[in-house]
């Protein structure tokens, strides 16, 4: 299979399955989830889905409860909205590049902000 109709799939993927989790998952519960990406292997028979969330940590264990206890439901969903031969086996795993990336931000503006500014020179 070539690496653009993988690339494609998983696209697709990414984009039902954000569809999917926000009509079916309650925002007051768990928060918004984002789908930050999907991994697909190679016989598009297992899919890792990597999600992000916008809430508080209670929130994010709710909604990570949601998501493994209503797998296969979403599974069933996925297979109504996309057609392919085969419905990847979903495992959700919580992406947290984004708060660390903020972490890094916030590290770095502080970093500036108690670094002395330095005077220009003139020549």
């Amino acid at each position: 299979m070539g690496s653009h109709r993988l690339l494609r799939v998983r696209e697709l993927l990414k984009r039902e399955l954000g569809e999917i989790l926000r009509r079916e998952v309650p925002v007051q519960q768990a928060g918004l989830i984002t789908v930050n990406d999907v991994d697909l292997s190679g016989d598009l028979r297992n899919a890792k889905v990597y999600i992000g969330f916008f809430g508080s940590q209670e929130q994010q264990r709710s909604a990570v409860a949601f998501l493994q206890h209503n797998r296969v439901r979403i599974q069933n969903l996925m297979a109504k909205a996309v057609f392919l031969k085969f419905i990847p086996r979903l495992h959700f795993v919580v992406d947290e590049s984004v708060t660390r990336g903020n972490r890094v931000l916030e590290i770095i503006a502080e970093l500036e902000k108690n670094t002395p500014a330095e005077e220009p020179t003139e020549h």
